[in-house]
């Protein structure tokens, strides 16, 4: 029997089958099944000419949604199935996770619900609301009335997988023609759901021109569809509440956008306004503000006042945004008066402007070469972007800015130097006299820039053609290793210098003695004598939140006392299981998502484990053991794109679950030869330009204008000597 069976189904609805075909075909799926509901002839002629793995089904024109969905689940031999509608698309790799997941799952668990994307006929792979609501359930079986919040996701079948057993023992009610319905009710009949915030549906939106227009009883029924799913609730406080919330408010958002005739409006409002009061929970209560007083003229069944209401709020926005586009213009033309002025002063040759990471403080690159400036050129005098909300976290006397201030507006302006670790506004002028200094924050593995136009899930809409003019501003690109200066050229293909100096960041890890890393230790609360782990994964561009990959509990229970884990990242929820928290106290787990710098973490660990993080580069300079959990390897590459094969290239041993994890942390595996092997020629590849000293050949190149063949050459990493590891600490 198949884990899963993927259940095409509908017409060939403008075409879209064929791809969506194709992205089935173009890896094989071990474990799963494809059967083809293909309606009508169109659809059947294009299943045959491009299925021929998959079992086709046809159906005759003008078979219903519902129908189709029954004739292929009837036919479907998986223990799984995921229903995708002809229109829709499914994500490189997006079969194969589901899959997977769904292997994890006990008979229990009825449904899985999955993220997607959404595409119109002008926009494509646009992020769902749905990613942060299944984030928050996290990755464990769970039952409705724990997590109630769950039927605000976007009611499609194809963003859940269902139980096949489960399916057909509620045929009757799962099958309906009305998918929000279908949906939502597999919620609440099944007796446990779990969630997988991976992208695994593209939900083609049809233009609405190009579909019938909807009818008064289709607009009834959607009254009709929350009576019935509350009828479903019934008993169950929690999912209850949910339900009423949101039908009442998609009933105002109907009402109020579906451009309905008047006599149609009145029939939905009275019928919307009689759901309301019948259906309205014991004790709960309207909301305050404009939503409550909305809600009380429908329950009254209002609606004349409702619209006189509609009328006055309309012309209220239409005087706040006449009054909010007047003052931003005056506040543009006054910002864009002050930049030009200050443009048109001479550039200070002694003014450097400083910004990392969006803005958010001193780090990174910018940071280490900011630091070797005030050693090495002191008459440079360094401003920081900051936001306001960071600015408190500043060292002490840093001179700063903050975005869209006037002094912000003038030092852009007025700055012979800018470096950046990201970029600055598009806004910003590239002056003539003026040096712009890109350092990047890592060693690329995924695909960056240029490269990220055949992967929408990391592109998020990204603007490429102002991408490339922010790229035609840099002057010179700040690289660590030659792959890198390749990539950056394929990425940002510009006219800049490259300068293959190392990533100041880095020197630390050469620079760092035995006193500084006690010290460091010691204000993370590592006790001497333990082993410290540092666990540093990556994000995911086709997660919307944060996604556990480890049972961290478990990790440091098998570990010992004598391990101590360094958890980089948003792992600890206020829901977080009593276990975790215990560890917690007693040290064994360290959570260090806000410790800054990061590199005083790395030189506190005695081994790294991450997935795809850059992190492992930099890191490689300690020639410390690094161990990869690549979980979802597969899925990353063909979702993120990559640049090399880093199973294949891995900086030290690869573990692909979190037992292989376990087993190799819990015996020498982590730091045996085999490892000592893999991590020299990683080193050899990624540190060839880190050797301390890459701060001072980019201040003596930019800041002092030296030529490259008086900058100090580049030290072999034969006779590089790291940081001392924590083990050799007297």
């Amino acid at each position: 029997m198949p884990e899963l069976s993927v259940v095409v189904h509908g017409p060939n609805t403008q075409g879209h089958l064929a791809e969506l075909l194709d992205s089935l075909a173009a890896r094989p799926l071990p474990g799963t099944e494809v059967v083809v509901a293909a309606v009508g002839d169109w659809a059947q002629e294009t299943a045959e000419h491009h299925a021929s793995d998959m079992m086709v089904l046809p159906l005759p024109e003008g078979t219903g949604d519902a129908a189709a969905r029954a004739a292929g689940a009837a036919r479907a031999t998986g223990r799984w199935l995921h229903f995708v509608h002809a229109k829709d698309g499914l994500p490189a790799g997006a079969s194969h996770t589901l899959a997977e997941r769904a292997a994890e799952l006990p008979d229990t668990v009825d449904v899985l619900l999955l993220d997607h994307v959404r595409s119109t006929w002008r926009t494509s792979g646009l992020p769902s609301w749905d990613g942060p609501l299944l984030a928050r359930a996290g990755r464990g079986p769970l039952a409705l009335d724990d997590c109630a919040h769950l039927l605000r996701l976007t009611p499609l079948l194809g963003n859940r997988a269902v139980r096949a057993a489960f399916w057909r023992a509620n045929e009757r009610l799962l099958d309906s023609a009305d998918e929000p319905f279908a949906a939502r009710a597999a919620l609440l009949l099944a007796d446990q759901v779990a969630c997988l915030p991976h992208i695994t549906l593209e939900d083609r939106r049809l233009r609405a021109q190009s579909v019938p227009p909807v009818t008064p009883e289709e607009h009834y029924a959607l009254v009709d569809r929350y009576e019935a799913l509350l009828d479903l609730a019934d008993g169950r406080r929690a999912a209850r509440s949910a339900l009423y919330e949101l039908m009442v408010r998609d009933c105002l958002r109907t009402f109020a956008r579906a451009g309905m005739p008047d006599a149609v409006a009145r029939e939905f409002f009275r019928r919307a306004s009689r759901a309301a009061v019948r259906r309205k929970p014991e004790g709960h209560r309207r909301p305050a503000g404009l939503e409550g007083v909305r809600r009380g003229l429908l329950e009254d069944g209002a609606y004349t006042r409702y619209r006189a209401f509609q009328a006055a709020n309309r012309t209220r926005r239409a005087a706040r945004s006449a009054l909010r586009t007047r003052t931003r213009q005056v506040g543009d033309k006054v910002r864009d008066h002050q930049y030009r002025r200050a443009l048109g002063r001479p550039v200070d040759p002694e003014l450097a402007v400083f910004a990392a990471y969006w803005n958010r403080g001193v780090a990174c690159n910018p940071a280490a070469i900011a630091a070797k400036a005030a050693e090495l050129a002191p008459h440079i005098h360094p401003v920081w972007v900051v936001t306001a909300e960071n600015a408190a976290l500043l060292p002490p006397g840093t001179d700063h800015v903050v975005p869209g201030t006037r002094r912000y507006w003038e030092v852009l302006a007025r700055a012979k130097y800018l470096v950046n670790n990201v970029n600055f506004p598009n806004e910003v002028v590239k002056r003539p006299d003026a040096i712009h200094v890109q350092t990047h924050h890592g060693t690329p593995l995924k695909r960056m820039g240029l490269d990220q136009m055949a992967y929408p899930a990391a592109a998020q809409g990204l603007d490429f053609q102002a991408l490339l003019e922010r790229i035609d501003k840099w002057d010179y690109s700040v690289s660590a290793n030659s792959h890198t200066t390749r990539m950056w050229q394929r990425a940002y293909p510009s006219r800049y210098v490259s300068l293959d100096h190392g990533y100041p960041r880095n020197d630390v890890y050469y620079a760092a003695g035995a006193d500084a890393i006690r010290a460091i230790r010691a204000r993370l609360g590592i006790p001497p004598g333990r082993r410290a782990v540092l666990y540093a994964p990556t994000h995911r561009d086709y997660e919307a939140g944060w996604t556990p990959r480890l049972d961290l509990a478990a990790l440091a229970d098998r570990l010992g006392e004598n391990t101590v884990l360094l958890v980089r990242g948003h792992y600890f929820y206020e829901r977080a299981a009593s276990p975790l928290t215990g560890l917690r106290r007693t040290g064994r787990i360290i959570d260090v998502s806000s410790y800054e710098p990061v590199e005083d973490l790395c030189l506190a660990a005695d081994a790294l484990v991450t997935d795809y993080s850059s992190i492992m580069f930099d890191y490689a300079n300690l020639d410390r053991p690094i161990v990869v959990h690549a979980d979802d390897w597969d899925t990353y590459r063909t979702t993120r794109g990559v640049y090399f094969d880093l199973m294949a290239d891995a900086p030290g041993p690869v573990a692909r679950t979190q037992e292989e994890l376990t087993e190799i942390l819990a015996t020498e595996a982590w730091r045996d030869e085999c490892a000592a092997k893999a991590r020299a020629a990683f080193r050899r590849r990624f540190c060839e330009y880190d050797d301390g000293r890459a701060a001072e050949r980019v201040v003596r190149r930019v800041l002092l204008g030296e030529p490259e063949e008086a900058l100090p050459p580049v030290l072999p990493l034969e006779h590089r000597t790291p940081a001392p590891r924590p083990e050799e600490l007297a």
